[in-house]
């Protein structure tokens, strides 16, 4: 009898507030349609990242990291669950096409759109809930996008505090999508503070929040929408990148009748305020000593979009190409990860619940299959990765890397790859190498098998 109340006096333990005072705090910081080249660190020499570069050279910077579908919504949806987009259920966007063609929604219209009724699968356990367990308290202040009605908000899929917008994009200053108000503080919309950018709004709410949390084991998520474009029916702003003209100036202006470059300036200067934000949250945590115990990663949530620098990469956002699925990261975990580190192991955003759910202690979601697993002994340099394969599908195409090997198919192009000897996916192997590329489809048909023989999700799944 005595070992068995043991064992409980010890679980209780390991799950008393005191305990979980000890625990690791947990800030993730994830920008939107960023390039894989828009950082100094990663070798940009036109973007300013003071900030995101001191982070890179604190800890390690990933060369070979992953997102699980290369735009938004599903994206951020696989980096919550730690699972694909085909398991979880969330492999589309909640967004209503006709706002590309100029249609403005009237509230009644607007309600029952898809934009506002689709979310992700309520069976569906997130990082936040994971957490909870281990009393970590959670807060979201940024972009969403997994759902607008109540029953898919952050409040109930775990976190404690949420500001931010619930859709895939806002005007950055009206805070309106397509002219529908779109930020909310908890489940209710605000207007209160229509007029003040977006970044400095949620670096705001981070840096109270951190404030009011730094006696406790937090998760802090910040999705920025910095540097997605904004959406904006106003022909002037819609197609660009919103920024303060205290960062537009730190450009070069560019010539008014060049939309490109225009683009380009605005997207640069968004990317060096999300920076600066970025700086005072790294600053609060050293004020407030909780530096040393806090696992910092940073990623974008696909490849770059309009204005970003991809390269050496092929493509950008929605493709399947290396520019549209592999992305920047940086993480730091002082004492745990080497600082000024760099790795090209294969990883991914499927990673990430497994990985903070180990470091925070605690047992990932029971009877629930993860496609990730705990990446941390890789980040610490002591291992190589488990991952040797990753796939990707979004509507009619597909792609895959076993290994080395890459192979799209799509719209946009297609071809085998050797990622090796050919980052820019630009010597097509099909022809050369016909049993690699039989072999990469095969492995792409199990996952594919795997996917659809799995415990069905909504809201896209027919069941």
């Amino acid at each position: 009898m005595k070992p068995i109340l043991s064992t409980i006096a010890l679980l209780l333990a390991i799950a008393s507030p005191a305990v979980a005072a000890q625990r690791p705090n947990v800030v993730l910081i994830v920008s939107d349609d960023q390039g894989y080249r828009d950082l100094g660190c990663y070798g940009s020499t036109e973007v300013k990242t003071p900030n995101l570069d001191r982070l890179a050279a604190e800890g390690v910077r990933l060369t070979s990291f992953y997102v699980a579908w290369p735009a938004c919504t599903p994206s951020r949806g696989s980096l919550l669950t730690g699972r694909y987009p085909q398991r979880n259920g969330t492999y589309d966007m909640f967004r209503n096409d006709l706002v590309d063609f100029d249609v403005k929604y009237d509230e009644h219209s607007y309600a029952v759109s898809w934009e506002r009724i689709g979310g992700m699968d309520e069976r569906e356990v997130l990082l936040p809930a994971v957490l909870k367990q281990a009393h970590y308290t959670s807060g979201i202040f940024g972009k969403w996008d997994l759902g607008q009605l109540k029953r898919f908000l952050p409040l109930a899929r775990g976190f404690d505090e949420y500001y931010g917008f619930s859709n895939t994009g806002i005007d950055y200053y009206t805070h309106e999508r397509y002219g529908v108000p779109s930020m909310y503080r908890g489940n209710e919309t605000t207007t209160a503070d229509q007029g003040t950018y977006a970044t400095d709004l949620f670096q705001r709410e981070s840096l109270r929040f951190l404030d009011a949390n730094k006696g406790r084991p937090f998760f802090l998520y910040v999705p920025f929408n910095a540097p997605h474009m904004a959406s904006s029916l106003e022909p002037e702003i819609r197609g660009t990148v919103q920024a303060p003209p205290e960062y537009l100036a730190l450009y070069p202006k560019p010539d008014p009748g060049d939309v490109r470059a225009l683009r380009r300036h605005g997207y640069l200067a968004s990317i060096t305020c999300m920076d600066h934000a970025i700086g005072k949250i790294l600053a609060a945590l050293a004020t407030h000593g909780l530096a040393d115990n806090t696992l910092v990663i940073f990623f974008s949530d696909n490849g770059g979009g309009g204005g970003s620098d991809n390269s050496p990469l092929r493509g950008g956002k929605s493709k399947m190409f290396e520019g549209g699925v592999r992305v920047p990261c940086i993480v730091r975990f002082p004492g745990r990860i080497p600082p000024g580190t760099v790795s090209n192991e294969f990883l991914t955003a499927l990673e990430i619940l497994p990985t903070v759910s180990a470091a925070a202690g605690v047992a990932p979601p029971q009877g629930v299959v993860l496609d990730g697993f705990d990446m941390m002994p890789v980040l610490a340099g002591k291992e190589k990765s488990r991952r040797n394969e990753m796939f990707w599908q979004r509507r009619g195409d597909r792609g895959a890397r076993v290994g080395n090997w890459k192979w799209v198919d799509s719209e946009k192009g297609s071809g085998l790859f050797d990622l090796s000897q050919d980052i820019g996916e630009k010597n097509d192997l099909s022809r050369q190498k016909p049993d690699v590329l039989k072999m990469v489809k095969s492995r792409f048909a199990a996952w594919e098998k795997a996917m659809a023989e799995a415990e069905p999700r909504g809201p896209f799944r027919d069941y």
